[in-house]
């Protein structure tokens, strides 16, 4: 005796797929001659061939069999072409309404900037009291000036020498040794 868990894997499984694109797709088509594999254009196409064969070898019964197979398919792919071109037709008419939506703003905006040009003492100006921003920019001749820096002192000698060293001074002349 299966499982329950084996039987509820398998019932969800049926032959349309959810979604997709069924025109594109691949079938297995089982046959009375065989399994023929394709797009659904391609499976319609060779039942086809197989009826006119059919009919040729003055086999009835196969002929309408494969005429039946191909009737299916086709259905199978007007539905989807059906669906394929309602999503279209929205998809186009939604985007016929976004444009429409635009070319209303763009005009808006327009008629807006013609009428600022046109009288710019109606154009709302920010009072400046109430920010309390003069509105000018601050220039580097505005800034205060810092005190010149003091020079620094010279370091003493990390050995700890008898003398420190002192720089000569710049303008004296050096003194002969006697």
């Amino acid at each position: 005796m299966r499982s329950s868990k084996s039987r509820s894997r398998n019932k969800n499984r049926n032959n349309r797929p959810s979604g997709g694109n069924i025109i594109n797709r691949v079938f297995d088509s089982s046959g009375p001659d065989g399994k023929v594999r394709g797009t659904p254009q391609q499976i319609i196409e060779k039942y086809n061939q197989l009826h006119r064969d059919a009919v040729l070898s003055g086999d009835r019964v196969d002929a309408e069999n494969f005429a039946q197979h191909a009737e299916h398919y086709t259905r199978l792919l007007a539905e989807a072409q059906r669906e394929v071109d309602a999503k279209r037709e929205e998809q186009e008419e939604q985007n016929r309404q976004r444009q429409a939506e635009r070319d209303r703003e763009r005009q808006e905006r327009l008629k807006a900037q013609e009428a600022a040009a046109s009288d710019p003492a109606s154009m709302d100006q920010p009072d400046m009291a109430e920010t309390g921003d003069s509105g000018l920019v601050e220039t580097p001749e505005e800034k205060p000036k810092r005190p010149p820096r003091r020079p620094r002192k010279p370091r003493q000698p990390e050995g700890g020498g008898d003398e420190p060293k002192t720089a000569p001074d710049e303008g004296a002349a050096p003194e002969a040794a006697e």
